[in-house]
């Protein structure tokens, strides 16, 4: 199945669609893994994103479109993919529409993930990752033994910069101006499913999978 994953930052788009790609084998799209790890390596490509990044902003369509073109035309997506990220504007959407009309494909659904705004800050601002190891913690529901270093590899812990209040509640803002006018494109095209996320990840998923089982026919 070719899915898109919708949903604020936070809203546990990323472990959804783990736990998709798991159950169903479908290859996971993750624009945003893709553009730290970009910044991480220091290409041309993270140099232009990391400034947006940082500011919570979006990364411009010309610079991300490209990217997630290149990985629709790998072997693995072939049979379906799951995108975690993208598309993030009408804009963008539309591009993904034609490009996937190129491929001679289209998408089979859209799962939307919703979640309270100030759940989502509760979450974010706890994300603690260690700068050695890349290990995730959180100050509320997976704290470290000891504050601020890494149990696993004795490793400094840190905050990224777009976990900061300041920054989510930014990003949250640019996720309603631009974000969100995508769920009232994919609603008139019939593609969109609901499915709150405040419960736990197993929870949400179980009615996830319900929702693409009853797709699948």
């Amino acid at each position: 199945m070719n899915i898109v994953l919708l949903g604020a930052p936070g809203s546990g788009k990323g472990t959804q669609a783990a736990m998709i790609s798991g159950r169903y084998g479908t290859p996971h799209i993750s624009t945003g893994d893709i553009l730290r790890q970009a910044v991480t390596d220091g290409t041309s490509l993270g140099l232009k994103a990391k400034g947006y990044m940082d500011r919570g902003e979006l990364v411009p369509d010309e610079i991300i479109i490209g990217v997630v073109e290149e990985c629709l035309r790998e072997e693995d997506c072939e049979r379906g993919f799951i995108l975690d990220g993208f598309p993030r504007t009408v804009a963008q959407a539309e591009s993904l529409e034609e490009s996937l009309k190129e491929m001679g494909g289209s998408l089979d659904v859209v799962l939307n993930i919703e979640v309270e705004d100030e759940e989502i800050i509760r979450r974010l601002t706890g994300r603690r990752i260690c700068g050695k190891c890349g290990r995730i913690f959180h100050l509320l529901f997976d704290p470290p033994r000891d504050e601020g270093v890494c149990e696993v590899c004795g490793g400094d812990l840190y905050q990224r910069a777009d976990d900061t209040e300041e920054t989510v509640r930014r990003r949250l803002e640019v996720y309603k101006e631009q974000t969100a006018p995508l769920i009232d494109f994919y609603k008139r095209k019939g593609l969109l499913r609901n499915v709150r996320g405040e419960k736990s990840a197993a929870d949400v998923f179980e009615h996830v999978q319900e929702t693409l089982e009853g797709i699948r026919g």
